[in-house]
């Protein structure tokens, strides 16, 4: 009599719909009577997507509108998609050179060990660090939309983790 084989159950592409991640937003707005109002409350992102090749969190923004006197206008609850960027470093070049004797027509050089690092900082205005890290990336086979599907399915796993 055959049996048949366990199914692997595999994580949830999408994160639950609750999550208790959450992040406080204030902000000011001029309000009807000339003032500055404030906006107090917080995101909680429920899942991550891909949005035409962007990072983008999606999640619930909450929060209490007050005008400039202190007298609450409002309340929110709002599903919004935030667009994110990422920011960090990829690694370029890693040479590591043991010991070197030189003798250079009698001027003697010696060297101990060599290390030199080379490290791209990717984020806003760094052109040519994010140029590097996309061709490291291309490299990797990490580049493109696959890259970012994957970081996508990623985030959604550990948010789920953390729900």
């Amino acid at each position: 009599m055959a049996q048949a084989a366990p199914v692997a159950q595999q994580a949830p592409a999408v994160a639950p719909a609750a999550s208790t991640v959450a992040t406080p937003v204030t902000g000011s707005f001029t309000d009807a009577l000339g003032g500055t109002g404030a906006f107090a409350g917080t995101f909680t992102p429920t899942r991550f997507i891909n949005q035409n090749g962007q990072l983008a969190a999606v999640g619930t923004l909450t929060g209490t509108l007050t005008n400039s006197l202190g007298t609450t206008l409002g309340t929110v609850t709002q599903q919004v998609t935030v667009p994110l960027q990422a920011a960090g470093t990829c690694d370029i070049l890693h040479l590591n050179l043991g010991p070197l004797d030189l003798n250079l027509l009698g001027l003697v050089v010696h060297l101990d060990e060599i290390v030199l690092d080379i490290t791209a900082q990717q984020g806003p205005g760094n052109l040519l660090g994010n140029l590097l890290c996309a061709v490291a990336g291309l490299l990797d086979n990490t580049g493109g939309g696959g890259g970012l599907n994957g970081i996508v399915a990623l985030l959604n796993r550990i948010l789920s983790l953390l729900g």
